[in-house]
């Protein structure tokens, strides 16, 4: 992905360059990797997925949020699901409140269209995190989270989480068994081959299938943006 790292307010453009600039460039990148997603499910639906990387800070949650924006976009009514309840940062990046979100509907708290909120992007719901519960891995992997999607399901055409890097906890291992398939972002010249090797490795055996590997922050050429693909 093209560089952008000078504070708080670049990053805010960088997390949300489809909704603030959706002819760019960069936009046009991220619409390249739904239409590559949707070919890589095209003999199954694709209804529910996971967005992951091998370490931390290499550009996961921007491309999840952005990968929902274009997806709503096209028409598809999406629900966007913090599953990071380590660090979340959904809700920073969409400036939602944080106080009840999935941890809140997994202990029972809140029903699901209790804890949602509706961004000012068409066709596109947000599910933040909610407070930081002692035990994340635990819920993801509980029938309240099964029970979860399966509601989900009902009301959207597409479910994506953002999980925690693979290589720090299990969670994303977890939820790779509940969805319909995996996507893992590295960082250009930061996450080290064998690391990627690894949260590939780690995300293989799931019942759910790897869709692909998005290379981010790499030197662009003239004709050429990103590299995608298994």
């Amino acid at each position: 992905m093209a560089r952008q790292r000078k504070g708080p307010a670049n990053n805010t453009i960088r997390h949300l360059i489809t909704k603030l600039n959706p002819r760019s460039p960069i936009s046009e990148q991220y619409r390249t990797i739904r239409t590559n997603l949707q070919f890589a499910a095209v003999d199954e639906q694709l209804n529910t997925m996971l967005v992951t990387s091998a370490g931390p800070a290499e550009g996961k949650s921007s491309t999840v949020a952005n990968l929902s924006i274009v997806f709503a976009q096209q028409g598809k009514r999406v629900l966007l699901v913090d599953a990071d309840m380590r660090k979340p940062t959904v809700h920073y990046t969409f400036r939602v409140d944080n106080r009840r979100g999935l941890s809140s509907v997994l202990v029972g708290e809140l029903e699901l269209d209790e804890a949602l909120t509706k961004s000012d992007i068409e066709n596109l719901d947000i599910l933040p995190s909610g407070p930081i519960p002692p035990n994340p891995s635990e819920l993801l992997g509980s029938n309240a989270m099964r029970k979860l999607l399966e509601l989900a399901k009902q009301h959207y055409d597409l479910i994506i989480f953002d999980t925690p890097p693979v290589l720090a906890v299990t969670d994303a291992q977890i939820l790779a068994n509940e969805v319909d398939g995996s996507l893992l972002v590295v960082r250009s010249k930061q996450t080290e081959q064998d690391a990627a090797v690894k949260a590939k490795e780690l995300l293989t055996p799931a019942k759910s299938k790897l869709l692909g590997v998005v290379l981010n922050d790499r030197e662009v050429t003239k004709n050429q943006y990103y590299y995608y693909g298994e």
